[in-house]
């Protein structure tokens, strides 16, 4: 779900995903528990260690029943200009990006880090994204950075579908 962190999915996993057995869960999270006070100065910043407890509380459960395990990790392109965010209330440039990449590279870290321990698949998704944007340019597969274009989303399936084949 939109603007979801590592302490959402916690709130609701037992309804949404436990009690489900799934035989196979999938989980992209981790940009939305980076510098977010950089959007509101109130919210609060989550640690790379608050971030791994949180992720390996949703994993554990899984590894234990079976669950076949993909992580795809987060990411995030370095786009160039300002972005307007929140019906243009902040405006993101450079600076912002940079705070937030310092931000997300350990939460990076922490999701390889769970997928070893788990046995995961792992769907690198910021190397992925920075290797499309080397010939193409980065807005053409998140114009804003974190949101994935068409484009992007067809290139995230794609290699989601190679991974699991």
């Amino acid at each position: 779900m939109g603007g979801n962190k590592v302490m959402d999915l916690e709130a609701r996993w037992q309804t949404d995903v436990l009690d489900a057995r799934p035989d196979v869960v999938s989980i992209l999270v981790g940009v939305n528990d980076m510098s977010r006070h950089t959007l509101d100065p109130k919210e609060y910043v989550i640690t790379a260690a608050e971030f791994e407890a949180g992720y390996d509380r949703l994993l554990a459960p899984l590894a234990e029943a079976g669950t076949k395990l993909i992580l795809i990790v987060p990411f995030l392109l370095p786009i160039h200009g300002v972005v307007e965010a929140g019906a243009g209330v902040v405006r993101i440039g450079e600076e912002e990006r940079k705070e937030w990449r310092t931000d997300l590279d350990p939460k990076i870290q922490v999701v390889r880090k769970l997928a070893l321990k788990y046995g995961a698949q792992l769907l690198d998704a910021d190397g992925m994204f920075a290797e499309l944007a080397a010939t193409t340019g980065p807005e053409y597969w998140a114009a804003d950075g974190v949101h994935p274009t068409p484009a992007g989303h067809a290139a995230l399936a794609a290699a989601w579908l190679r991974l699991v084949e």
